[in-house]
């Protein structure tokens, strides 16, 4: 009897084996599924508890970038991922095929901050000639939140769209894109009109409230969704020249005659002052080095959003993207850090890795018989290196090559589903100063 019971077990265990070897490699039962601090990262602030991700977030782009961790597919020559990583959430995506290489919380709807100021040019730049002026009154500046960034807008001073563009763009002036928005015809309607945009590109973590990205209740949106606004905005010359230009000429009040001097036939200058961009891997500005091949996009900050950036660099051919929100490290500069350590593995994990997800086009872009962007990789064939959710939601790459155990690889819908799957980004423009 006993030896049948042993039998009878072991058919068992041979039959479940396959079920087992099929489950994708998660994290440790019970371990956070937010960034923590460990002896690897030695980055988070002491004693900070960080929140968790939502147990269930969007799955437009594929159901692995719907779940919390990190999600990549650590195959065989795929480099593992930088130790170093605290944002709450991040991604590293092919900015041209639009390939989603690795993530993290993909899909967490956080305050976007400045980084917001990307669908605000997405949306406006067709709309307003570079060579309009307007002349500012105090109406226009009147809704600039306190505490804000500023270009230096003045009212009863007049500007072209091009200098607020660069303000914009340079300064993150909220000033600026107040004044754009009152060309617009005002902010409740460019509010609208961003958020029909985020619709339109299927952005759909994104919820307008404010054109510039200044924090308020119930304005949020995801890594995944800045960085799909961030390759549409790169499809327009204007948007790629505004976000890699490093410094400018801004103008700004006229002159008026020194002590002593006449009035009487003084002919007043309009003086202007160099502004930077604050893009400081672009500019390697403040004590962080400029990343080779970067071309732009936006940084933020603010109190509820933390830092946040989205950056897109090319070298030899390959077209990078990546977004990193709020990361909690106590290093200096931790978002231009992270994010330039996930631009380096994405460039030496490209063309090894296979994606987990996909940036999805927009709404316009596709054909009726097209899937659902939702179940995009909803499909499972075959056995490999998987996406895992390690090390307290994936932050070292060490404790996520540690998590794959092998289970099914969750593949992604073929190639054909959209139309021109592959954007055709244009060359970017490489970084000069603007006179």
């Amino acid at each position: 009897m006993p030896a049948l019971k042993k039998t009878a077990v072991t058919v068992l265990a041979a039959a479940l084996l396959p079920l087992i070897a099929a489950l994708p490699a998660a994290a440790a039962p019970g371990t956070p599924e937010a960034p923590t601090a460990s002896a690897d990262s030695g980055a988070d602030a002491p004693g900070r508890k960080q929140p968790q991700p939502p147990a269930s977030m969007s799955t437009v782009g594929g159901t692995l970038l719907g779940r919390a961790g990190t999600q990549v597919n650590l195959g065989a020559g795929v480099p593992v991922l930088p130790k170093k990583l605290s944002g709450r959430s991040w991604i590293v995506a092919d900015a041209e095929s639009g390939d989603v290489l690795a993530s993290h919380n993909a899909h967490w709807r956080l305050p976007p901050a400045s980084t917001l100021k990307m669908l605000f040019a997405d949306t406006l730049l067709p709309k307003l000639p570079a060579t309009e002026e307007y002349k500012v009154t105090n109406t226009d500046l009147a809704g600039v939140g306190a505490g804000s960034s500023l270009v230096g807008v003045k009212e009863d001073l007049t500007y072209s769209v091009h200098d607020l563009w660069l303000g914009v763009f340079l300064r993150s002036g909220n000033d600026a894109v107040h004044v754009l928005s009152s060309m617009n015809g005002g902010v409740e309607k460019t509010v609208v009109e961003m958020q029909a945009q985020a619709d339109e590109l299927q952005a759909l973590d994104t919820h307008v409230v404010t054109p510039d990205g200044y924090d308020e209740k119930g304005q949020v949106s995801s890594a995944y969704d800045l960085t799909l606004i961030a390759r549409s905005g790169l499809q327009k010359k204007e948007f790629r020249e505004y976000s890699s230009t490093q410094s400018a000429k801004f103008p700004g009040e006229f002159s008026k005659p020194k002590k002593g001097e006449k009035e009487e036939g003084f002919k007043p200058v309009r003086e202007n002052f160099e502004i930077q961009n604050t893009n400081r891997l672009l500019t390697g500005a403040n004590g962080v080095a400029q990343y080779r091949g970067i071309a732009g996009v936006k940084n933020g900050s603010t109190t509820h959003a933390g830092n946040t950036f989205t950056g897109v660099a090319e070298r030899d051919g390959k077209k990078l993207l990546v977004t990193v929100m709020n990361p909690s490290s106590t290093e200096a500069h931790a978002v231009y850090q992270e994010t330039a350590r996930l631009l380096d593995w994405g460039f030496a994990a490209s063309g090894k890795v296979k994606p987990v997800g996909v940036l999805v086009a927009p709404k316009s872009a596709r054909t009726s018989a097209s899937p659902d962007p939702t179940q995009v990789g909803s499909n499972t064939d075959g056995h490999a290196s998987t996406v895992a959710a390690a090390n307290g939601g994936g932050t070292g790459g060490a404790g996520v090559a540690l998590g794959i155990t092998g289970g099914a690889l969750v593949l992604l819908a073929g190639t054909g589903y959209l139309v021109n799957r592959r954007w055709p980004l244009p060359d970017l423009v490489r970084r000069r100063p603007r006179a």
